[in-house]
């Protein structure tokens, strides 16, 4: 199963978020809970947790881009039994 990693909205006239940094990259294993992007929003800054246990498939928004809120950051590939 693939599950997507979306950008939140973190509070009220917040609309958008810019990438600062892909703690994990493509093909890499996150555990879930597991901070894995890093996001600037007007007011403060905030790691986001991987939703499942997985590998992440992949990434559409690179560092240093602005996206809005509810946009597919990430894909994580749920991982096997064995990992979980």
């Amino acid at each position: 199963m693939t599950t997507p990693v979306h950008l939140p909205k973190p509070g009220m006239g917040t609309e958008e978020g810019t990438v600062l940094r892909w703690l994990r990259g493509e093909g890499e294993f996150v555990r879930q809970g597991e901070p894995i992007v890093e996001i600037e929003f007007a007011k403060a800054t905030q790691e986001l947790e991987a939703p499942i246990t997985g590998r992440v498939s992949r990434i559409f928004i690179a560092e240093g881009v602005t996206a809005g809120v509810g946009s597919v950051l990430a894909l994580i590939e749920e991982a096997a039994k064995e990992h979980g």
